[in-house]
């Protein structure tokens, strides 16, 4: 049996008047007499079908009457516009059959956040949920795609390592026969080793943090895409980094509209992302804080306050740039004046940072002295340090925090909703 997305019918793909056959779930039910209106959904939108008696069986008007929200359903019938129904389209129904009487549905109106966290497994048959998903889907397709049209090849750096690349105090300490080992903070150190076979090369894995944050853009687990590239100085990857946005939001705004429109975002401002971004150097960004009356000084981070601050005198993505060497890791190139060649790319209305990169560091001497400062074993790093022993190129790359980049095009108010099963510092279930 051919069954026709609900999709399809929404768009106008299918002439009025055919019959099609659906399958989905039921999503909402009222009776009116002999009338059954049940709007059924599936992976691509909802639709409401007529079920009347007479037309259908009576076992079917039946099943209808008796078919609770997510009881599983096929429906065969004929289109027909209706502008009184969902998204303008009817299906008046020859036949409902039912596959699978659904108990009563345990989520209603009006839930509690930690409930509908517990049932993360039903809630994400919301529409809401499905949508973020689908964008979710495109954003990731739309990064392979602008990588492979850039020439980087995809990689599988591991999981678990034996050294840290951002800061012990985030690590995961997992026992790896009889010795230690951690989840992946990030894929760069891996990434850097490709790139003198590869050149460009990037991988989507998910990373881990140890962060004891409960802010609306942390999560202990999240999906980190992260690009390295050989014979690339800071401006090349940046403008790598800019055009990627650009890219995805286009894209995203084209083959999404009907998604964002439901979850109440503003579809023109990511079709009018456009390069280049506007670039604040950090000495100048910490002037602008403090003209806004923040007690910050030149050597402090900025936190989610300082970067809604910044981001309130721009309308698009904006980088900020070269910010101190003694509050980064020992892997960014540093300048003479003690800056490094670095950036953060921060996502306007209050989002936050989705992008970091930096140009790395090549001398070898500099970057152990780095690594004893921070109090690591240089042994630890033996196999990265080989990378600057044997043909050594200037090179550089980024993070991207997928689920901070969907919370953004999707105008998300916590990053818990860009992600199926969030994990979060008091939740590893369902």
């Amino acid at each position: 049996m051919k069954f026709t997305p609900i999709e399809r019918i929404l768009d106008g793909h299918v002439a009025e008047g055919k019959v099609v056959t659906i399958r989905g779930w039921v999503y909402r039910s009222r009776q009116q007499g002999k009338l059954n209106f049940v709007v059924v959904r599936d992976a691509t939108g909802v639709i409401q079908c007529a079920v009347k008696k007479g037309v259908v069986s009576d076992d079917h008007f039946e099943g209808a009457t008796k078919a609770l929200i997510e009881s599983a359903v096929i429906v065969e019938g004929t289109i027909k516009k209706d502008s009184r129904a969902p998204g303008g389209w009817e299906l008046s129904a020859t036949a409902f059959d039912v596959l699978h009487f659904s108990e009563i549905f345990p989520i209603s109106k009006d839930q509690s956040t930690e409930f509908l966290l517990d049932v993360r497994h039903l809630w994400l048959r919301s529409r809401e949920l499905t949508a973020v998903m689908r964008v979710k889907a495109n954003v990731l397709a739309a990064i392979r795609d602008f990588c492979k049209a850039e020439g980087y090849w995809e990689t599988t750096p591991p999981i678990l390592s034996s050294s840290a690349a951002e800061g012990g105090s985030t690590l995961f300490e997992v026992p790896y026969f009889g010795k230690k080992a951690y989840l992946s903070q990030s894929a760069q150190l891996h990434l850097e080793a490709l790139i003198f076979s590869l050149e460009k090369v990037y991988a989507i894995t998910p990373s881990f943090r140890a962060e004891k944050s409960r802010t609306n853009k942390h999560l202990t687990e999240y999906w980190h895409f992260e690009g390295e590239a050989a014979h690339v100085d800071h401006a090349g990857i940046m403008d790598f980094e800019e055009r990627l946005l650009q890219y995805v939001c286009h894209r995203i705004a084209e083959e999404n509209q009907r998604e964002l429109e439901l979850l109440g975002r503003d579809v023109a401002e990511l079709a009018a992302v456009k390069v280049p971004f506007e670039t604040l150097p950090y000495p100048e960004a910490i002037a602008r804080l403090q003209k806004k009356g923040v007690k910050i000084k030149a050597g402090d981070d900025f936190g989610a306050d300082e970067e809604k601050l910044l981001a309130d005198d721009f309308l698009q993505p904006f980088f900020v740039t070269h910010f101190p060497a003694s509050m980064k890791p020992f892997y960014m190139k540093e300048n003479a004046d003690g800056t490094v060649n670095n950036h953060d790319l921060i996502a306007p209305h209050g989002f936050g940072e989705i992008i970091g990169g930096s140009e790395r560091e090549t001398d070898l001497a500099t970057i152990e002295a780095k690594l004893r400062k921070a109090g690591e074993k240089v042994e630890n790093y033996a196999w990265y340090l080989d990378l600057r022993k044997y043909g050594s190129v200037q090179h550089s790359g980024f993070g991207l925090g997928v689920e901070r980049l969907v919370r953004w095009i999707c105008g998300l108010e916590h990053i818990r909703d860009a992600t199926p099963f969030p994990r979060v510092i008091n939740r590893a279930y369902p």
